[in-house]
């Protein structure tokens, strides 16, 4: 049986056990691995079964899918291989083992252009430029309550975790606080929030269980904090 962790930094958003002959990856809320990120297409690729292999297939999407830092149209899986896609990461955990002197992974590009070897540096500073890109806004939460490290916190990234993982730009704390409670993403548009665990987000009062976008002065509470959102000017 094969498992997927679905990652953005350090933190794990999702364990995922591959059943189906078909698992969809994609922004819109219709797929199997459901990604809420600007830079993932609506439906970006696709884990396959064909026979007892599995494979990572690329649908065509804008920013391309990357299996161990080359981008590929489709790739053969094992054990340890990471997907990358945007800027969130899919761990494969299978008791399917790459052969060490050989790549066992097949790349069909429709053309030469279409496939790129990118270094782990090259894909830093693809990460890094993609947060640079965003110029505005810029904005973040101020704790009107609950205990935190830092009584103000911006949010600059493109994605911004909350909850109690390492990494997170809010840290939740408490022994029963979510290791990922919320993603925050900043776009061009705005910022929006989107809730990560079965504990539902209240915004202004009102619980939610699906993307939300801020406004300015919007009042959030999540596990023991209840933050202000605001935008500077």
């Amino acid at each position: 049986m094969t498992k997927i962790l679905l990652k953005y930094k350090e933190a794990v958003i999702r364990h995922i056990t591959v059943e189906k002959k078909l698992t969809t990856i994609g922004r819109k809320s219709d797929n199997d691995i459901f990604i809420d990120n600007q830079a993932v297409s609506g439906h970006h690729a696709v884990i396959k079964t064909e026979g007892d292999a599995l494979f990572i297939e690329d649908l065509s999407s804008l920013n391309g899918t990357y299996l161990n830092g080359q981008k590929v149209s489709k790739g053969q899986l094992f054990h340890g291989d990471v997907i990358l896609i945007g800027v969130h990461r899919l761990e494969v955990i299978s008791d399917k083992i790459r052969e060490k002197d050989k790549k066992s992974f097949t790349v069909r590009g429709r053309s030469m252009e279409e496939t790129v070897v990118i270094t782990p540096d090259d894909k830093n500073k693809i990460l890094i430029s993609a947060d640079k890109s965003i110029q505005d806004p810029l904005g973040g939460f101020i704790v009107i309550e609950g205990s935190t490290d830092s009584k103000e916190y911006e949010f600059k990234d493109r994605v911004s975790a909350i909850g109690k993982e390492n990494g997170s730009a809010i840290k939740l704390k408490g022994l029963f606080a979510p290791k990922v409670a919320a993603l925050v993403n900043r776009r061009k548009e705005g910022y929006f929030i989107t809730p990560s665990s079965d504990k539902k987000l209240k915004i202004n009062g009102k619980e939610i269980d699906h993307r939300y976008d801020l406004k300015d002065g919007d009042i959030v509470e999540v596990g023991n904090l209840k933050l202000q959102f605001y935008v500077k000017e």
